[in-house]
């Protein structure tokens, strides 16, 4: 019981540690994709949860159990970074909620579109953040012609996406009171051939 309770303790020690470790970071230096500065931070707190396992209070855990804590933490703070800043950021869920807050609560249903079209799209940048997390990927190139280009990882990525949308997204989902398999293939009614392809 005893060492459970000093497993438990370590584990909320690098909680902290990964929080304070994420705040230093993102006010110290520059973030060019959240999610990975959200991981790196995740890995740097893991130095001094090391350093803290080797203090006295956790002297009564074996080297394995270290390690195994080791390891708990270094999953704990992959959920972080994916649960917390990344969420926040990529949520259009959250706006949603901060936008009605802002508007004193209350937006037309009819109008939601053009709140997405005209100030989501806008206040938060998104698609100067999604082309900047594609290229820090590795999964598109800006040509200097203008044209935005897959790279061999991105069409791997776009395969396998579409691959699980058609076979592992529910086929039954409510979407606005009714259910709907639309989402498994969001493409089907796009238009054949836009006039914004690359020449």
């Amino acid at each position: 019981m005893k060492k459970f309770a000093l497993s438990v303790a370590a584990l909320l020690a690098y909680v902290v540690l990964a929080i304070l470790s994420y705040y230093l970071y993102i006010h110290l230096l520059r973030v060019n994709v959240v999610f990975y500065s959200a991981i790196a931070a995740a890995l740097l707190a893991l130095v001094p949860y090391a350093l803290v396992l080797c203090t006295s209070p956790f002297r009564g855990l074996a080297p394995f159990e270290k390690l195994q804590n080791i390891a708990i933490a270094a999953l704990t703070g992959y959920a972080l970074a994916i649960s917390v800043p990344t969420v926040i950021d990529r949520s259009l869920s959250f706006y949603l909620i901060e936008k009605l807050q802002q508007r004193g609560g209350g937006i037309q249903l009819s109008k939601i579109d053009q709140v997405f079209k005209d100030e989501y799209v806008r206040e938060h940048r998104l698609m100067d953040i999604r082309l900047t997390e594609q290229v820090a990927s590795g999964t598109i190139v800006i040509r200097p012609d203008g044209c935005i280009r897959l790279t061999q990882r991105g069409e791997f990525l776009a395969s396998s996406s579409r691959f699980f949308r058609r076979h592992f997204l529910p086929k039954e989902r409510l979407i606005n009171g009714n259910y709907s398999d639309a989402l498994v293939d969001p493409f089907a009614h796009s238009a054949p051939a836009p006039d914004y392809l690359c020449r």
